[in-house]
């Protein structure tokens, strides 16, 4: 298992290098191919030559691409320094560069962002794992009765609906019409936990709502597939409760799928949630991804990228290790 870990974490580490070389790419080399200056970006397009001559300086937008890109790894890893003649500014690591508009480092901006996020992201997994596992599970079991066409029904209303719709109605309902929530005003759990719950409540649900639709139907069609397998036949004929047939056997079976969904659900949310943040006004990665996107604020667009492949990745890496864990038959091979 150990070797296994190490393999998959070099294999981790190849694939956000490759990442952050396509990702810099598309956010530093084709704007230059094709005629925008990074410098103007940075500085106005009002500003004198000489300003912006001493930015791309400053910046080494005047290196080579690779040289450029090196000089971004360097500064991932040990920090880097940005000189224009006597002028020179420390970035310490993980320096993902200055913002555009500005003019901050984009690590510090982008830290400030991320409790937010997996405040929302974590809070948000946890109530759609458990309605739709439970609704699918129930569905499975009672297939064909009003329960199952009713929670079927509720799922496909669930994928079928938008997060900003779902979260403008019931911020209309919960928040204005019937006064039983605050209007979101999101503060950091260690400092008020009583307005952190308000605050998150709704985009929870809201979230919720979409991705357990998801996962109740396909917990409901991989139960439905399980529960006709021969071993679960075995273990019902030998005498066991329904709960341990259930449970142990069935549902544990049938939750590989789940599993795979989830680590990729999760992971992309963790990079930003960018509908439901800006809905319910949450200043997470997703709200600063959008703002970063109207400003052409290229730093933190390609650090907001970054950020969401880290999770993704170690998402899937989490998912694979869980796998032996849930089904041995993973673990043997």
């Amino acid at each position: 298992m150990l070797s296994y870990i190490v393999r998959r974490l070099f294999n981790a580490i190849i694939t956000l290098l490759v990442v952050t070389a396509v990702t810099f790419g598309i956010f530093f080399a084709i704007p230059k191919a094709i005629g925008t200056d990074p410098a103007l970006l940075y500085i106005g397009k009002q500003s004198d030559p000489a300003a912006i001559e001493g930015i791309r300086q400053k910046m080494g937008f005047d290196d080579p691409i690779y040289v450029q890109y090196g000089t971004f790894l360097k500064g991932i890893v040990a920090g880097r320094e940005y000189a224009n003649g006597p002028d020179v500014t420390e970035c310490p690591a993980p320096c993902l560069g200055y913002s555009f508009s500005t003019d901050q480092e984009v690590t510090p901006l982008l830290l400030e962002d991320i409790p937010v996020t997996l405040s929302l992201a974590l809070g948000a997994a946890v109530l759609w794992l458990i309605i739709g596992i439970s609704f699918g599970v129930l569905s499975a079991l009672r297939r064909g009765s009003i329960v199952d066409r009713a929670a079927m029904t509720t799922a496909l209303a669930g994928v079928s609906l938008p997060v900003y719709f779902t979260g403008l109605i019931s911020s209309a309902i919960f928040v204005y019409a019937l006064g039983w929530l605050p209007e979101s005003n999101y503060k950091p759990l260690t400092e008020d936990p009583g307005q952190w719950f308000t605050s998150l409540i709704l985009p929870w649900i809201t979230l919720a709502f979409l991705f357990a639709a998801t996962y109740a139907r396909l917990t409901r069609a991989n139960m439905l597939e399980t529960l006709g397998e021969d071993y679960v036949r075995t273990a019902r004929a030998k005498g066991l409760t329904e709960r341990v047939v259930i449970g142990k056997h069935a549902l544990r079976s049938g939750l590989t799928p789940i599993v795979t969904i989830f680590g990729l659900d999760l992971g992309a949310l963790l990079g930003g949630a960018v509908l439901t943040e800006n809905v319910f006004n949450l200043r997470g990665l997703g709200y600063q991804a959008l703002n970063a996107i109207r400003q052409n604020d290229l730093p933190v667009i390609l650090g907001v990228t970054l950020i969401a492949a880290f999770f993704i990745v170690f998402a899937n890496l989490i998912v694979d290790l869980v796998y032996g864990w849930i089904d041995p038959r993973v673990r043997l091979a």
